[in-house]
Order: structure tokens, then sequence, then C-alpha cells
């Protein structure tokens, strides 16, 4: 039986702010058969591109899908989080936003040299986010094999902002009013 996962997400209109249309994940991962359907169609790409030694998950939703991809995959899974929250040494990517900077760490062991490592996060947007988590990888000599979302807003174009990576998305959106 195919799952759509389309079907589970769920729009919220005006959040964060007027305007804006949030895809709300959490029917996705409520669901046994969506959120099962998710990890094997994310973890699909993810195999073709080669060994995976770890999957680095987003604050905070991509922690959710992230460490069930990794278990999937039989990778190890690293939290990428805001700063001041990791308690051992860490490494530093600040990324712009459309209203300022923001900043992910990773512990300065997350992930050894040459680890062959899996890029997640929940949605794609203009790019910021991942491509401080590639840059992130790259200060630890890590090696980014690819990318892998749930749901990309193309119209966005943060696809472009990742090349030369590989990226995977189950979901697109093309406009904002999708």
């Amino acid at each position: 039986m195919t799952v759509d996962i389309a079907s589970y997400v769920r729009d919220i209109p005006d959040f964060p702010k007027a305007g804006i249309v949030f895809k709300d994940i959490t029917p996705v991962l409520a669901s046994a058969e969506a959120l099962d359907a998710a990890v094997q169609q994310l973890a699909a790409p993810a195999r073709e591109w080669g060994r995976i030694d770890v999957v680095v998950g987003a604050e905070a939703r991509g922690f959710l899908l992230g460490a069930a991809l990794a278990r999937e995959l039989g990778a190890g899974f690293v939290l990428a989080r805001k700063p001041g929250k990791l308690p051992h040494h860490t490494v530093r990517a600040e990324y712009l936003l459309e209203y300022g900077t923001d900043a992910l760490e990773l512990h300065s062991d997350a992930v050894a040299q040459g680890a062959r490592v899996l890029v997640h996060d929940d949605l794609l947007a203009t790019g910021g986010t991942a491509r401080a988590l590639c840059e992130l990888v790259e200060q630890l000599e890590g090696t980014v094999v690819g990318c892998a979302f749930l749901i990309e807003l193309a119209f966005l174009n943060g696809r472009q902002r990742l090349a030369p990576y590989p990226v995977a998305s189950l979901l697109k959106y093309d406009d904002a009013d999708a």
C-alpha cells in the first residue's frame, strides 16, 4: 500500500505571521504509516549516494525524522543546535535570515574526519540552515554526501544555494499558496 504523505501535511494559514502558510508535519509524525513511509522514502536516495556514516539534523524538527532516518541507514545521528545548547566544545556556522542572522553548532568531535554525512531537515526553504550544516560538516573534515528534506518550498530556491550537493525532497511546493 502506498501512503500519500502529502495528505498528512496540514496547512496553517498566517502562521507564524500573516501571509505565511505553515506546513505542519505533526500529522505525519502521528501516523505510524505516514512516519514509516517518510523515513523509507527519505532513506532511498541516501542509499543511492552510498554509505552514510552520520546523519546531521537541524534543531528542532530536523531531529524528529533525522534520528529515525539515521537508524534506517545504520548510521549515527548528530544534533545541530542553536548556540549555547551543546555541553561540549563546539564549532559554529552563521547563516542569513530574512531579518538578520542565526547560527548553529555541532560538537567539535561529532563528525570524524572523512565521515560520509547526510544533512537532514524537515523543510528546505531558502537553504540557509542546510548550507550552514554543510559548512559545519566540512569544518570538521567530513564529506557531505547529500541533503534530504521532507518538504521543499521550491519557489524560495534553496536547492540552488546547496549546489553542488545532491538534494532530495519528498514533497515539493512550487508556489507560496500551495
